[in-house]
């Protein structure tokens, strides 16, 4: 692990938000933790994942976890930052939907996002 905030050699926690997916949640991007793997979601997912897990960790980095993006956020400074090529796969499936997963977003999803 490295004390920059990245490990491109750890590979994502899985396909979607790994505390949504337990508690049978949606979300409307996913967001992947560049130091070890975590899958959560965005702030503008109703249970805020990634930041969630920025706070109880200080795992200071995250990268977009969605297909063609591959920025990074810096919590602690507060920007985007530039970093290496993560550990495959570097978004979740092709498809899967945003917001997601398929049959657990309600009709009614742009009324429970933040923004």
């Amino acid at each position: 692990m490295s004390d920059n905030g990245f490990d491109p050699s750890a590979p994502p926690s899985g396909p979607g938000c790994v505390e949504c997916e337990e508690a049978g949640g949606w979300w409307v991007h996913l967001r992947r933790c560049a130091q070890c793997g975590h899958v959560g979601c965005c702030d503008s997912s109703p249970s805020q994942h990634a930041t969630a897990h920025h706070r109880e960790t200080s795992h200071p980095v995250m990268q977009s976890y969605e297909p063609g993006e591959d920025w990074f956020w810096d919590f602690v400074r507060e920007k985007g930052v530039l970093g290496p090529v993560l550990a495959p796969p570097t978004s979740h499936p092709d498809d899967q939907p945003a917001p997601g997963p398929a049959g657990r977003v309600p009709d009614d999803w742009r009324d429970h996002i933040h923004q």
